[in-house]
């Protein structure tokens, strides 16, 4: 029987206001699905996602998710 690859995920949660942000901050955070302040979502562990949390480190939290 053929082992199954662990998929890794990304749970991705706001930690800072968008307040006084770029726009192009503001942006980001919204293309990664973030609305509110303090609000998580989960993402597959792609390059573009971490292309996104690279642009704004300073207002998330990241934790891995294997599943």
């Amino acid at each position: 029987m053929a082992r199954k690859k662990a998929t890794v995920r990304l749970e991705i949660k706001q930690v800072r206001s968008v307040s006084g942000r770029p726009e192009k901050q503001r942006r980001t955070l919204r293309a990664l699905g973030l609305k509110k302040n303090q609000t998580s979502v989960v993402h597959d562990d792609t390059p573009a996602i971490r292309g996104m949390i690279n642009q704004i480190p300073h207002m998330l939290s990241v934790r891995e998710i294997t599943e």
